[in-house]
């Protein structure tokens, strides 16, 4: 069977044994999973999804969201059954397994191939969803990923020892120099002309904060896969990779950040706005 044949039977194979539940939410039993991914024998399959946790783990997600403990009855023949240990998994729990697997084994190599092409898919499909937003739109969705992003980014600083609230201001502080060209957070908040409860994420249009949320999501990437120890390290790692989107946008041709304009509203005068929005359309 040449690999392109295994490849696509494997990819049906798998979604044909996902489980989905009445509110839409799908899920994979790791007892249906391993065999699909060549292994027979389950000790071997655990220590498998074992090192797919820590890597959730490490991610800065909650486990428990993505690898429930529970257990299942198989028949033994004879018509009589025993409840054996299972595990349900996530889409992207059954991800991290199929990454942390056997590589020399055809299906997961074809598994791991078929993931990355999905998560692609995924990412354009975001893309042009974003494309079609008007820019105050934009605006709030990049903000809330970035929060989100800023959250496994404050996880993975802590990790490699970035302790106390000042060590993570600081921290920050670095990542802002690396992309702003050597300036920090209070320079950004001067130049932009904020009061000093204002907050300059929430003052940037959608290029800007893009540009952010690729230095967010980077850096916590990079802290984890060097396995970054200690402020100092945390500290370079993070304006290393400010610098390195600076320099990225410098060579497509495009304006630096601390030059692109602010926006007239703030995120929370958007977010009201489309709270009272939808006021009024549930009034009607």
């Amino acid at each position: 069977m040449t690999g392109k044949k295994l490849s696509a039977q494997h990819q049906s194979a798998f979604e044909a044994i996902r489980q989905c539940e009445e509110n839409g939410s799908e899920w994979w039993s790791a007892r249906d999973l391993a065999p699909l991914l060549d292994y027979v024998q389950w000790r071997n399959f655990v220590q498998v999804v074992e090192k797919a946790k820590l890597a959730c783990q490490k991610a800065g997600k909650h486990v428990a969201d993505h690898f429930a403990d529970v257990s299942k009855m198989v028949d033994i023949g004879s018509g009589a059954q025993r409840e054996v240990e299972d595990v349900r998994l996530s889409r992207y729990a059954c991800y991290l397994i199929v990454q942390n697997g056997d590589p020399s084994k055809p299906v997961i190599a074809n598994g791991q191939t078929y993931f990355a092409l999905q998560t692609r898919r995924q990412e354009l499909a975001d893309a042009a969803q974003l494309a079609r937003l008007s820019e105050d739109d934009k605006r709030l969705a990049v903000r809330n990923e970035l929060a989100t992003h800023n959250k496994h980014l404050a996880a993975a600083a802590k990790d490699a020892g970035v302790a106390t609230p000042l060590d993570y201001a600081v921290f920050q502080d670095h990542g802002y120099k690396g992309l702003y060209g050597g300036l920090g957070a209070k320079d950004i908040h001067a130049r932009k002309g904020l009061k000093k409860s204002q907050k300059i994420l929430d003052h940037m249009g959608s290029t800007e904060l893009a540009a952010n949320l690729f230095r967010a999501t980077q850096a916590e990437d990079k802290l984890r896969r060097d396995g970054v120890r200690g402020k100092a390290q945390a500290n370079r790692t993070h304006h290393d990779v400010g610098r390195k989107v600076r320099q990225t946008i410098d060579e497509l041709g495009g304006t630096m950040p601390e030059n692109l304009p602010a926006p007239e509203q703030s995120i929370q005068r958007l977010e009201s706005a489309k709270k009272k929005q939808l006021t009024k359309k549930t009034d009607k």
